[in-house]
């Protein structure tokens, strides 16, 4: 009995693995502009 079950399993594992894929689609978010650093000013900002 186990046998039987054994082969079903390896049997639906290399169905499943022959199975056409579906192709991955890659979604990545927009383009975020870079924007400059601030400059430091001193310890109490502009002198």
């Amino acid at each position: 009995m186990s046998k039987k079950i054994a082969f079903a399993l390896v049997l639906v594992g290399v169905v499943a693995a022959c199975a056409q894929q579906q192709p991955d689609v890659m979604v990545t978010d927009p383009v975020v502009p870079v924007t400059q650093e601030p400059v430091y000013q001193g310890k109490y900002g502009a002198n």
